[in-house]
């Protein structure tokens, strides 16, 4: 069994995306990229189970409804290359979500969230269809061996995809994330996050992020696919 606690919220009332992908990526036992898909809105502080099949993995509800699941995945596109340190600061600078954010207590780039309660990770525009920004993670998301967990790397890399393509112009929510943490970064340890906007499909925004220490190493990459929603159905 396992809870999806309220702090790892993205919507109000639902688990924050990339948390809950690498929550469930977690559990598969794979060397390389996990794809993690969201079926339904992960519910906050209620009892879930987990189910196992070969390579699949699947996080259910009391009732047997698939929240996500997650097996072996692959990447598709090149990595995001890495921002300087003058972009993530003019990202930082030009975030959005100071302005205007449909989710502002979301774990991730939530601005209502304090230090060591969320993650407070805020990307901005730079150039094209890149985001951008600086990030140190807070000592409280440490696992036992001292370094950020695993789900909490995850959420970094999630919602900087989201702002590269531009929750400001469209609500949307994380659908599918494939992501591959090569090293989980260290509390204090300054990190550049990027995201850049690949391609639209209708609903569908296709996005890249990548996370890097301050002296170009990669610690964590993803590729998304984020769905336009009615922003009423998460309130």
């Amino acid at each position: 069994m396992v809870t999806i606690p309220t702090q790892f919220n993205g919507p109000a009332h639902s688990g924050n995306g990339g948390y809950v992908a690498g929550l469930i990526a977690a559990q598969v036992e794979a060397n390389g990229p996990v794809t993690s898909t969201l079926r339904l809105p992960p519910p906050l502080d209620t009892p879930l189970s987990w189910e196992h099949d070969g390579d699949l993995v699947r996080l259910l509800t009391a009732g047997g409804a698939v929240i996500g699941e997650a097996n072996s995945g692959s990447f598709s596109r090149d990595v995001a290359a890495a921002p300087t340190t003058e972009e993530a600061e003019t990202g930082l600078a030009a975030y959005p979500g100071f302005t205007h954010h449909p989710f502002d207590h979301c774990f991730t780039c939530g601005t209502q969230r304090t230090a060591g309660d969320g993650l407070r990770l805020f990307t901005g525009p730079t150039d094209g269809d890149r985001t951008a920004g600086p990030w140190t993670p807070h000592e409280a998301f440490a696992g036992d061996d001292g370094a950020i967990d695993t789900p909490t790397t995850w959420a970094a890399l999630d919602c900087p995809g989201g702002w590269a393509a531009d929750f400001t112009n469209q609500t949307m929510v994380l659908g599918r994330m494939t992501a591959e943490v090569l090293r989980r970064p260290r509390p204090g340890e300054p990190c550049l996050s990027v995201g850049h906007l690949h391609a639209r499909d209708g609903r569908k925004f296709l996005t890249d992020t990548a996370l890097y220490t301050e002296g170009g190493e990669l610690l964590g990459r993803a590729e998304q696919v984020w769905i336009e929603i009615d922003a009423a159905h998460f309130s």
